[in-house]
């Protein structure tokens, strides 16, 4: 067991900082993915002829092999995680963006309407009327892309020691130690399943409206957000 956390030194990292850098290489896309999905998913519900072109760009990066992605940054960003996030951010789109969009477009129009004529403009309802009450859409699509996100991590190995918990994969294979190969594999599983259920907790503390059952929402809910929406 001692030999299943004896990390080579040439990795730079204890097992728990291998850890702290996997979940900031793998979060702060998502995060950064988010930000960008949630203006172009107002876009696309404003204008909806943008989205079948925005949904086609997305899936269209998301089909580039990270490898590609890497030889192309690293002339700019270098050997560093700034080349690993940049693809992660571009793949969490193809997610984010049809969640958030297709969660605001499912909000009733008479709740919309209703937001209207309390005086929210269209950027204040989209704030604090649509988003609120597609926020189970949108916490899906979260849940998605960070798992999605802490898989894909490791193949920043490739770039020289970039992978976090994947450089114990290669560094198996380059000292013969299968172990810390289970161990990569193993703790970024349990990292996926943590932050699943922190995503289904931060969902669950978002809408306290919503049934614990997760079936339809109820006409009170979207009372109770435009009332609070209203006081603010």
């Amino acid at each position: 067991m001692s030999g299943f956390f004896d990390i080579p030194s040439d990795l730079q990292h204890s097992w728990a900082g291998l850890i702290g850098v996997h979940l900031r290489e793998a979060l702060l896309p998502v995060a950064a993915g988010l930000l960008l999905a949630l203006p172009l998913a107002l876009l696309c519900n404003r204008f909806r002829w943008l989205y079948p072109p925005v949904l086609g760009v997305t899936t269209v990066l998301y089909a580039v092999p990270s490898l590609a992605f890497f030889v192309v940054l690293i002339d700019y960003t270098g050997q560093t995680e700034l080349t690993v996030m940049i693809p992660l951010a571009l793949y969490s789109l193809v997610v984010l963006v049809p969640a958030i969009a297709d969660g605001v477009r499912s909000v009733p129009d008479e709740t919309l309407s209703a937001a209207t004529a309390m005086g929210f403009g269209p950027v204040r309802r989209y704030l604090q009327v649509q988003l609120p009450i597609a926020a189970p859409a949108i916490v899906a699509g979260l849940r998605v892309a960070t798992a999605s996100s802490i898989s894909l991590v490791s193949v920043g190995a490739l770039i020289g020691n970039q992978g976090a918990l994947g450089n114990l994969m290669a560094a198996a294979q380059k000292y013969d130690r299968p172990e810390l190969a289970a161990n990569a594999v193993l703790t970024t599983a349990v990292l996926a399943v943590l932050c699943d259920a922190a995503l289904v907790a931060l969902g669950r503390a978002l809408t306290p409206w919503m049934p614990r059952s997760g079936r339809e929402r109820t006409a009170a809910s979207s009372e109770e957000i435009l009332t609070k929406g209203a006081a603010r």
